[in-house]
């Protein structure tokens, strides 16, 4: 693998973190309250943390729609 081609911006790995480490969080409790929309929030939120990396923009914007989805998905009755 060529490391001269790949992006390192630091606000991209910035967001990578955040959003992951959420991620991460959402998956967790997810998995232990057999909570299905905060599982699957938590996933989504590791995969942009994954595959959007490279701009913290779009990445953070789609992080926000999650959360909100997921926030929307559990209340609803």
């Amino acid at each position: 693998m060529d490391l001269s081609s790949m992006n390192f911006d630091m606000g991209g790995l910035l967001a990578s973190v955040v959003w992951g480490a959420l991620g991460t969080g959402y998956w967790i409790y997810g998995k232990k309250q057999s909570s299905g929309p905060a599982l699957i929030g938590g996933i989504a939120l590791v995969a942009i943390s994954i595959f959007m990396a490279s701009s913290a923009l779009w990445m953070s914007l789609a992080g926000f729609a999650i959360v909100g989805g997921v926030f929307y998905w559990s209340r609803r009755d």
